[in-house]
């Protein structure tokens, strides 16, 4: 079996996959400080929760954009899984060439995306993951990664706001049914949501436009059914596509990490 695990700013998503099929997910706050005993445990209870043995995993795989977690993380699959585990960054097979001015530049998660993405619906793509950042990531016909957008995600939108005024409360996150709020927390989370959309929206033609063509555009991330039900611009929601990107990824450097 396969672990893999994804390391963003706010959370960790860690998926099992025995071979091709994904058999359970989790989510867990990143915490910076954690050390490698301490996701020891949290993984341990996971594993053995879903009746999975530790012995059954043969690999682990890391894309995380946050570079101190990755030695912790590597101590971790060293100690307890003996393992080293492939972390996704410069010099991996990925299938895709990346046309950024400089490649190392671009988030291991993003290039995960892309991967995945590419594998799964062919090009030309757009890709938007809703996270703590918002971004959008473009791919070419021929699976080349052209760039992309980065954007302050909605719930990071939302503490500024709750911290840099006076009167407006910390909301909890809902779908509104109206554009128009008929109370500061429904105006807030009108502005969130329909907000969001309407930013998705144009930046999706205004990079088709650039493009010249039609893409095909996917979504994925922890919130992306907040905004993806009030626009009509996302051809597939994906809510897994990160954890199957390091599967793809795992698949493509697996014969070459034997040797």
């Amino acid at each position: 079996m396969l672990l893999v695990i994804d390391v963003g700013n706010s959370n960790n998503v860690i998926g099992l996959f025995s071979d091709k099929e994904l058999l359970s997910h989790w989510r867990i706050r990143t915490e910076w400080n954690r050390t490698a005993d301490e996701y020891w445990v949290l993984f341990k209870e996971f594993i053995l929760s879903n009746h999975v043995e530790i012995d059954d995993i043969d690999d682990i795989v890391i894309a995380c954009v946050v570079p101190s977690l990755v030695p912790v993380l590597q101590e971790m699959a060293r100690k307890y899984f003996s393992c080293d585990p492939l972390v996704v960054g410069p010099g991996i097979k990925t299938g895709i060439s990346i046309l950024y001015r400089n490649p190392a530049e671009v988030g291991a998660d993003r290039i995960v995306n892309s991967v995945a993405a590419f594998e799964k619906y062919g090009g030309p793509l757009i890709i938007v993951d809703f996270g703590t950042a918002t971004t959008f990531d473009v791919v070419s016909k021929k699976g080349e990664y052209l760039g992309g957008i980065i954007f302050p995600g909605i719930q990071i939108s939302l503490e500024a706001l709750f911290k840099n005024t006076a009167k407006l409360p910390r909301i909890d996150m809902q779908v509104p049914d109206k554009v128009i709020g008929k109370s500061t927390v429904e105006s807030i989370r009108s502005g969130a949501v329909y907000g969001f959309a309407g930013m998705i929206e144009n930046l999706v033609l205004q990079i088709k436009k650039e493009l010249g063509t039609n893409a095909y555009v996917v979504a994925t991330g922890g919130i992306v059914e907040w905004v993806s039900s009030k626009t009509n611009v996302i051809d597939m929601l994906d809510p897994f596509l990160t954890l199957d990107g390091l599967r793809i990824i795992y698949e493509k450097n697996h014969q070459e990490r034997l040797k």
